[in-house]
């Protein structure tokens, strides 16, 4: 096996790299931050019992902050001091970036550096743009009709797999999975896939472990070894792929070419692919778990999604076209609401490469900067009963009356997610298979434990039922 490759060889066109631009940077001290509010300097085992409460109360040690502190406060972070700013104002001073004053890539580097060290996420401006535009090659319209059979293909067969009882996570963990394998990487379900889809769990597990270095036993150890198994795979794989036709993902990106005309290096290859396959499945996961949870607390909510997709169903049968999806209209806000109260990524760092001003505030340069789209989506003042959940909210007329960054599960500007049609996608086809084959039923008084970081997940699996309907196989 190769060894993994190290960030610190990854150069953009100015010949440095993530950890030289990292260290360019000023460290703020906490003299810098004294003029904002915050809880200030905390012991160590203030610290530690900080930590455990932002991993498993997230919303309600936020809200705590939100009420003692404002929208803008000053804490200490797993990776250090870091401003907070909660508001659809912040979101939209942050994602649009129109000054250029956040680094995408010095934000996400402490998390993502040592595993997913030149994804998207880890690009800045014109190197993001460039690279952003080869992929979306990838997302047209002809290979995403492509993905769209492999996708109710694997969804159909997975649902008719899955018993009446079941958790709903871990088995929608291994469908998004095995659909990654075929759509992203066009390898068949079986013992490979299986591999490169526990090297993705490993990664993503190790990207948020407290513990940074990969010493023998930890999780970020695991992460490194699937990092060199996925390294060496797609190194195995790109020469094979080299101008070739295929419908999936993978072959895809090999063979894009840039404004320039020239192909993506192997290594760029390699991270993009990397990248692109733990954004799609980990997020999607949570996000559709959650969708399953919600319709089955709303009986109401599921059978008028289900009605929507039966009347589509008895128009085109049992495939879904691809220029039909837009039909799903109730599907779509289903999905939507579920992701306004479990958005896949609750917190968005940034780093700032100049000292700028926010509602009075002067922030100095080098600062690690957070937004909370989770917040955000559970401000009163935009959503009335913000807790409960209502997929009306996402009818067209009272989404135009609301600030479009009031709602951002997909981030927004330069970096909104490139998958964003793709996972809409996939949840109405899901929704269109599982409605139709199973009834969703959930205990009226069960509620689950959700832990919010880094991705929305129930602590406990979600388990529920999935009742077979009459008249279908």
């Amino acid at each position: 096996m190769n060894a993994p490759i190290d960030p610190i060889e990854f150069r953009t066109d100015d010949g440095s790299t993530p950890v030289e631009r990292y260290r360019r940077l000023p460290e703020p001290t906490a003299a810098d931050f004294a003029h904002l509010p915050g809880p200030g300097h905390a012991s160590f085992l203030k610290k530690l019992r900080t930590l455990r409460r932002f991993l498993f109360d997230t919303v309600r040690l936020q809200q705590e902050r939100r009420e003692d502190f404002g929208d803008v406060f000053a804490i200490e972070t797993l990776t250090g001091p870091s401003v907070q700013m909660i508001g659809a104002d912040a979101n939209e001073l942050v994602l649009m970036n129109r000054e250029r004053i956040f680094s995408s890539e010095q934000g996400w580097y402490p998390i993502l550096g040592k595993l997913f060290p030149r994804g998207l996420m880890m690009q800045d401006f014109e190197e993001h743009r460039a690279h952003r535009k080869v992929l979306s090659v990838a997302f047209k319209p002809a290979p995403m009709q492509a993905y769209l059979t492999l996708l109710q293909e694997g969804i159909r067969r997975r649902i008719a797999e899955w018993p009446e009882r079941l958790q709903i996570y871990p088995a929608m963990k291994e469908l998004t999975l095995d659909l990654a394998a075929s759509s992203f990487l066009g390898i068949p379900w079986g013992p490979e896939a299986d591999r490169v889809n526990q090297a993705f769990v490993d990664m993503v597990q190790a990207s948020v472990t407290p513990v940074r270095k990969p010493l023998p036993f930890t999780q970020m150890r695991r992460g490194v070894r699937g990092r060199a198994y996925l390294v060496e795979y797609f190194g195995r794989e790109i020469p094979r792929r080299r101008g070739k036709q295929a419908d999936d993902m993978f072959t895809q990106v090999v063979n894009a070419t840039g404004d320039d005309g020239q192909l993506l290096t192997d290594r760029q290859v390699i991270d993009h692919m990397n990248f692109l396959m733990m954004a799609a499945h980990d997020t999607l996961t949570s996000s559709l778990s959650a969708t399953v949870f919600y319709l089955g607390k709303s009986p109401a909510w599921q059978e008028r999604v289900r009605q929507e997709s039966e009347a589509l169903r008895g128009q085109v049968g049992s495939d879904l076209p691809y220029d039909r999806l837009g039909e799903l209209e109730l599907a779509d806000q289903a999905f939507k609401e579920a992701m306004r109260l479990r958005p896949p990524v609750p917190f968005i760092p940034r780093r700032a490469l100049r000292t700028f001003t926010f509602r009075n505030h002067v922030i100095p340069a080098g600062t690690h900067v957070g937004i909370c789209p989770m917040m955000v989506h559970r401000d009163p003042n935009i959503w009335p009963d913000p807790e409960r959940y209502d997929p009306a909210r996402f009818e067209r007329e009272q989404e135009k009356a609301r600030d479009k960054h009031a709602y951002v599960p997909f981030g927004g500007g330069a970096h909104m997610c490139l998958g964003l049609h793709f996972a809409h996608m996939q949840a109405k086809t899901f929704l269109f298979e599982l409605l139709h084959a199973r009834h969703i039923d959930v205990a009226a008084a069960y509620e689950p434990r959700w832990q919010m970081v880094p991705i929305p997940r129930p602590r406990d699996g979600l388990p529920l039922g999935l009742i077979k309907r009459a008249g279908t196989a």
